[in-house]
């Protein structure tokens, strides 16, 4: 018997891997981190176990409670695979981008305790392709990064935002929701364009709650429910508009949230305050009506981008029932 640490994808069972599926389908215990994963979970067998290990917030009176401790999820999969049991780790996404799956894969292997990976298609790809944007066009982005947003004391670094601004391409930022406006003005005081388009995607992939709002690092998207992904440079102005499930639109003036420039020290502020504008930084052109609509950038981009995309110049390069479930305390 083993753990499998699989990659749930965006939570669509239709997006599972093959392999994936086989394995939830004949799990005797399923770990999954937060709700939004029961569609996925809801393919095990009715006999197997439920484990949610990770924060659920209050509903229908019942209080909220708080994700289980990293280190105490390793020693459950631990005990877990040691109980004979065919045990199926559920990790949104892949399970080693942004994830901590490569942290239980060490634990697990630390331990002895057999394991097998199955890859998920990451949100970091699977978002931006819901909301109609190529992370790679070639005319426009060669290189992609990937950004953990969240802020995580067993990072081994801060980020280094000028080589990020200098590298240019497409960033793409996970788990980012709280942080983005720190992260806009990091960008912005490294001395990336203002207009630079920014796109905001949340719940990727899902019929009828998927919502995609652009705009550009000095007029970011409002905050959007939870899970968010942010797409940052040219592509995030390509709307190919192929997902009829979703919605989308540009950001307004009323709704625009501005970005948080660093202290002069290299510091972010600890609240939502805005520090204001370094005289040095520059600015989107005002025009003879004033400030620049938030979204004229992403929208000059969008329709630059897309015909690029449709014409490159010839020279160019080229769900359920009664289950057993267990809950952590």
């Amino acid at each position: 018997m083993t753990v499998h640490l699989i990659g749930a994808g965006p939570g669509d069972p239709d997006l599972l891997t093959v392999r994936a599926a086989e394995l939830v389908r004949a799990a005797d215990v399923v770990v999954s981190d937060r709700p939004s994963s029961d569609p996925v979970v809801a393919l095990a067998p009715a006999r197997a176990e439920r484990v949610l290990v990770g924060k659920v917030p209050a509903s229908g009176g019942a209080p909220a409670r708080r994700a289980l401790p990293q280190d105490e999820v390793c020693r459950l999969l631990v005990d877990l695979g040691r109980s004979g049991r065919e045990v199926v780790r559920l990790k949104s996404g892949d399970p080693f981008v942004a994830a901590r799956g490569g942290e239980e894969a060490l634990a697990l292997q630390a331990a002895g305790v057999p394991f097998t990976v199955v890859p998920g298609i990451s949100a970091g790809f699977a978002a931006p392709a819901f909301a109609g944007i190529p992370v790679h066009v070639r005319q426009l982005s060669r290189v992609v990064t990937i950004l953990a947003g969240n802020v995580d004391d067993e990072y081994p670094g801060e980020i280094d935002f000028e080589a990020l601004a200098r590298l240019g391409g497409t960033i793409v930022v996970l788990t980012g929701r709280s942080r983005i406006r720190r992260i806009a003005g990091a960008l912005l005081a490294a001395g990336m364009p203002a207009d630079t388009p920014v796109a905001a995607i949340s719940a990727a992939g899902r019929a009828g709650a998927q919502e995609t709002i652009r705009g550009t690092l000095a007029a970011l998207p409002p905050r959007l429910p939870a899970p968010v992904t942010f797409v940052i440079g040219t592509v995030a102005g390509i709307d190919l508009d192929w997902f009829a499930d979703g919605r989308s639109s540009v950001v307004t003036a009323d709704d625009a949230l501005a970005p948080v420039w660093p202290r002069d020290d290299g510091s972010s502020p600890a609240g939502d305050g805005v520090v204001p504008e370094p005289a040095r930084a520059a600015r989107a052109p005002h025009t003879a009506d004033g400030p620049p609509s938030p979204g004229d950038g992403a929208r000059a981009r969008s329709q630059d981008a897309s015909v690029a995309h449709r014409a490159p110049a010839a020279d160019s390069p080229s769900a359920t029932g009664e289950e057993p479930t267990r809950a952590h305390p």
